[in-house]
C-alpha cells in the first residue's frame, strides 16, 4: 500500500509541473536540405533515442555526407536549452528525430550543340526534439527503458548512465563490404588497443594510439640493421592505465634491430616518451617474436611492396609471396593490387588466390591488412587476406 501511494504522489507532483509549464523539450527544424530524405534517414536511426554527448560523437565519426547538416541542427537545439532554458546538455536526450521530403530542384545542364540534359536535386526536412529527463525520476526512467530497449540501450538511474549496449540485438544494418577484422570480433579476433575513457575524451586516446604506433615504425624503419625495406612489425598491441602503458610490439623478425644495441628498447622508449610529453604515467615497451613471420599480412605486404619499388613484375611478386605463406602452414590466402601495375597508363586490379579464403564465414580465422606503396609511377594498394584456422 505505501508503494501505491508514493507511485501515485510522484505521479501527481508530474502531472503538476506539466500544468505548470515547465518546458523540458526543445524542438528544431532545418528545411530544404539539398539531400535525399533516404540518405537522411539512414543517419537519424542510429542516432535516435540516444543522449546529446553520444550523438555528437557518433556524428563525428560517421563517414556520411548527411552527418554535417544533422550534427549543426543538434549543436544548434542543444544550445538554445542551454541559454535560453536553462538546462543542462548532460540530461538532454534525442527523443524524436524525422524526415520528410520536400520539393525536388529541377535545373538543366547545356551541352553541345544545342542540347542539355535535366538534373533533379531532391530536397528534405529534418525536425530533431531534446528532451531533459533530469526533472524526470525512477518512473520516467523506467518508461524510458521500455522506449529505449528497442535500440539495445539500458541505462541506471539516470539515463545518461549507459551501462551496455548490444550491437547484435539491436537490428543494425550492415553492408556488402566490411572489414574482416571488425566483422569479427568477439569471435576470432581481438580489440589491439584495450582502454577506458569517457565519450568526450575517446578521439584523443584515438589519435594517441596513432601517434604511438607511428613513433614505433618510423624508429623501427631508421634503426633497421639491414635496410631491406621489411620493418617485420606484424601488430602493435596498447593497454592503458591509470599510471602506465603497456606496449607490446609483435615482430617477425626482432634480431634485426636488437642484435648488437641491446639498449634500442629504451632509446624508443625514450623517444616515444619525448612525442607524447608522458610525464605522471609510466611507459613500458617489450617485444615479442613471432614463429611464422610470413603468415602474417603485415609483414608479407611489406615484401611484396618491397619487390614492386625494385621493380620486379607484380606476378612474380605475388607468386613468391605466396610461397612463403604456404611455409607458414595457412590454408588458404587472396593477394589484391590495385593502381598503374608496371607503370600502365590505366589504373586496374590485379589479383590471385590460392587455397581456400571464406570470408562469409564468422568462425573462421581470417588475418587482414592493406598496405600503400608508393613507386615512381604512383602510389599502389595492396589488400591481402590470409585463411589462418577454423574454430
Amino acid at each position: 500500500m505505501t508503494n501505491m501511494v508514493r507511485n501515485k504522489n510522484k505521479d501527481l507532483e508530474i502531472r503538476k509541473r506539466e500544468k505548470e509549464d515547465i518546458k523540458t523539450e526543445v524542438y528544431a527544424l532545418s528545411q530544404s536540405i539539398s539531400m535525399s530524405a533516404h540518405k537522411a534517414r539512414r543517419v537519424l536511426d542510429q542516432i535516435r533515442g540516444r543522449s546529446y554527448q553520444e550523438t555528437l560523437m557518433i556524428l563525428e565519426l560517421m563517414p556520411y555526407r548527411a552527418c554535417y547538416p544533422i550534427f549543426k541542427l543538434i549543436y544548434s537545439a542543444a544550445a538554445n536549452a542551454k541559454h535560453n532554458m536553462g538546462l543542462n546538455e548532460e540530461y538532454l536526450v534525442i527523443i524524436k528525430a524525422t524526415v520528410n521530403e520536400d520539393t525536388t530542384v529541377k535545373k538543366l545542364k547545356p551541352r553541345a550543340r544545342g542540347r542539355s540534359y535535366p538534373i533533379k536535386r531532391p530536397t528534405c526536412h529534418i525536425t530533431i526534439v531534446l528532451k531533459d529527463i533530469s526533472l524526470y525520476e525512477e518512473s520516467v526512467v523506467e518508461n524510458s527503458i521500455r522506449c529505449f530497449k528497442k535500440t539495445g540501450w539500458i541505462y541506471k538511474k539516470k539515463s545518461t548512465d549507459i551501462m551496455c549496449h548490444n550491437m547484435y540485438t539491436s537490428g543494425g544494418s550492415m553492408g556488402q563490404k566490411i572489414n574482416p577484422l571488425g566483422f569479427r570480433l568477439a569471435t576470432t579476433q581481438g580489440h589491439h588497443s584495450l582502454w577506458f575513457a569517457q565519450p568526450k575524451n575517446y578521439s584523443k586516446g584515438l589519435q594517441e594510439d596513432q601517434k604511438i604506433r607511428e613513433c614505433i615504425k618510423n624508429y623501427v624503419q631508421k634503426n633497421m640493421r639491414i635496410s631491406s625495406g621489411v620493418e617485420g612489425i606484424a601488430r602493435i598491441e596498447i593497454q592503458k592505465r591509470i599510471d602506465l602503458i603497456q606496449i607490446i610490439i609483435h615482430m617477425g623478425f626482432p634480431k634485426l634491430l636488437v642484435e648488437g644495441k641491446p639498449r634500442r628498447i629504451e632509446e624508443l622508449q625514450m623517444n616515444v616518451q619525448k612525442e607524447l610529453n608522458y610525464v605522471n604515467r609510466k611507459l613500458n615497451i617489450t617485444i615479442t617474436r613471432i614463429t611464422k613471420p610470413y603468415g602474417h599480412p603485415n609483414i608479407l605486404a611489406e615484401f611484396i611492396a618491397g619487390q614492386l619499388r625494385n621493380r620486379v613484375s607484380f606476378r612474380k611478386a605475388i607468386k613468391k609471396a605466396i610461397e612463403l605463406t604456404e611455409q607458414a602452414d595457412t590454408k588458404g590466402i587472396q593477394v589484391q593490387i590495385a593502381g598503374r601495375i608496371d607503370g600502365k597508363e590505366i589504373a586496374r586490379v590485379e589479383w590471385i588466390r590460392e587455397g581456400r579464403v571464406p570470408l562469409q564465414t564468422i568462425r573462421a580465422k581470417i588475418d587482414y591488412c592493406s598496405y600503400r606503396v608508393r613507386t615512381i609511377y604512383g602510389v599502389l594498394g595492396i589488400k591481402i587476406w590470409i585463411f589462418v584456422d577454423e574454430e
